[in-house]
């Protein structure tokens, strides 16, 4: 006779519970890793007499956030090796990496941002090789689209001297770029791949993440690194959705069990190394408008295979060039397997940072995901930052339309693109609702859906529960301590906000400018702790 196993109720009492289902619920019951009731602390206690009481003590439980983008081996190796995002000169540069080289191992170090500095001048390759002593060094620019790199490590890929991108003495871009990154990630022993991978995992898991879409790609990654992270990813961290990007490999998606060709399969570059495909040239180099990777052509016949194998297609695409490129061949595709198919396989586009309104209109039409990332607004947004000066004051005003494309139905699915911008969701949801462009702003319940249901809906999953704390919900979520919330604000750029618990509105934190964010305690998945805070 099989044994039956009884059901475990977990019953979270004298808290804030984030769910539409009571808005001023206090108290959340789980049972087998599934949300199974949400309400007052009384009756919570009488309808679930035998579970195991969890005390909140005051604290806010809200739906787990998903990550839209990430990048998992380069984040771990950034959190456990030599940061750049600090330095503010070239000098400060050299300083850094002189203190970090040693001799017999290659030198990885990702975040210089030469558009924040105090002077812009670069690095020459001569002060890089005098600095390092003839260590190979990869030093990837905050985009991670262009790298500084040694003489040594260029002399280990004799063919990146023929290759698009190259420079004898500046950062190299595009197919270079490519072949310098491959040789670096090359040197990787596959424990330091898994130790930085296990340090990310951790890392998201502290940060209230139950779920990661990984990009990953020949030009990214590897084969090796993301069936690494598939396997170290489990009950115990956050879910890793995979995504490969590339071209027709089928095999290579079914092998690894990703769900989709998508991600980082790039249209174009990156706004920052000038490599984002314009319509027109860069307000700071008139010598160029970028880099193309695919054309219409290329993108629908991609769209359509993808569509008829019932996998998620999609790409990195940045500039207004590339956008309009990969919505012609969307259009093209659609002739072929029809509207219906293409809204049904639910396709993804990466960034989607210069869009029309006509154009939100078609991949709302299609039924296409924009995942996209607030942060980069927040550190390169306005009329005096990086967009501004790669593309002048007018053309950066439209960048990241968070509102108009909500507006036309398009669904938002954010996340950090880390390394890129910081594994940091609840400032990631307030760059969202403090855009520094007016009218492009979110409210904070529709940034904060972005990050949570948004995420889950842009992998596939469209069960209308899963990223809410509601009955039959899967119980992943996290508790914060979270000292004001609110329910609502104006749309106004000064934010006002409105305490009236008669609203109807699930709470949130205050988002405001200078307010300090939610700190986790600790964050579930599937009914199960994957991370929880030490006492101080």
């Amino acid at each position: 006779m099989a044994t039956v196993t009884e059901a475990k109720t977990t019953l979270l009492t004298g808290g804030r519970i984030h769910t539409p289902s009571s808005p001023d619920a206090t108290a959340m019951a789980v049972t087998d890793g599934v949300v199974i009731w949400a309400g007052q602390d009384e009756p919570a206690r009488a309808l679930h007499p035998g579970a195991e009481v969890i005390d909140l003590d005051g604290a806010f439980v809200t739906p787990g956030f998903v990550d839209a983008h990430v990048h998992a081996t380069a984040t771990g190796l950034h959190v456990t090796g030599l940061d750049l995002t600090a330095v503010r000169d070239a000098g400060e540069l050299l300083a850094a990496i002189r203190a970090a080289a040693r001799p017999g191992e290659v030198l990885l170090a990702h975040g210089w941002d030469e558009s924040a500095w105090t002077s812009p001048r670069l690095p020459s390759r001569a002060e890089i090789d005098d600095a390092v002593a003839g260590v190979p060094v990869y030093l990837s620019r905050i985009d991670v689209h262009s790298a500084l790199v040694s003489t040594a490590l260029a002399e280990l890929v004799p063919a990146v001297h023929d290759a698009a991108g190259w420079s004898a003495e500046g950062p190299v871009t595009r197919e270079a770029h490519h072949l310098v990154r491959a040789a670096a990630r090359g040197a990787i022993t596959g424990e330091q791949r898994r130790h930085a991978q296990r340090a990310f995992l951790a890392a998201a898991a502290a940060r209230g993440v139950v779920s990661v879409h990984e990009c990953a790609g020949p030009d990214i990654s590897g084969e090796d690194d993301l069936a690494d992270l598939i396997a170290l990813a489990g009950p115990g961290t956050p879910e890793v959705v995979a995504y490969w990007g590339e071209l027709g490999a089928f095999d290579t998606a079914e092998r690894l069990g990703a769900a989709g060709l998508a991600g980082d399969l790039f249209a174009d570059g990156a706004l920052g190394s000038r490599t984002a495909a314009l319509t027109s040239p860069y307000h700071d180099d008139a010598g160029t408008d970028g880099a193309a990777y695919v054309d219409a052509r290329t993108v629908a016949e991609h769209v359509v295979a993808c569509t008829e194998a019932g996998l998620q297609a999609g790409f990195h695409v940045i500039g207004d060039a590339a956008i309009g490129t990969v919505v012609e061949g969307f259009s093209v595709a659609e002739e072929s397997v029809g509207r219906r198919a293409l809204a049904g396989a639910h396709h993804r586009l990466e960034h989607v940072e210069m869009v029309t309104r006509e154009q939100a209109q078609a991949l709302a039409r299609w039924g296409i995901a924009a995942s996209m990332q607030p942060l980069f607004d927040d550190a390169w947004g306005g009329e005096d930052r990086m967009y501004a000066s790669r593309l002048g004051v007018e053309r950066a005003a439209g960048l990241n339309p968070f509102a108009a494309l909500a507006a036309e139905g398009v669904l938002l699915a954010f996340g950090s693109d880390t390394p890129v911008t910081a594994l940091d969701p609840w400032a990631s949801v307030r760059a969202a609702v403090l855009h520094r462009t007016p009218g492009s702003a979110l409210s904070p319940r529709a940034a904060f859906t972005a990050h949570t249901r948004g995420g889950h809906r842009a992998a596939g999953i469209t069960d209308g529960s899963t990223g809410s704390l509601v009955p039959g919900a899967p119980a992943h979520y996290a508790v914060w301590a979270a000292d004001e919330l609110v329910v609502a604000t104006s749309d106004s750029r000064v934010r006002r906000w409105s305490t009236d618990p008669r609203s109807g509105v699930p709470p949130l934190p205050r988002l405001g400018p200078g307010v300090p964010l939610p700190t986790c305690l600790r964050t579930v998945r599937d009914g199960e702790t994957i991370f929880e805070a030490t006492a101080p």
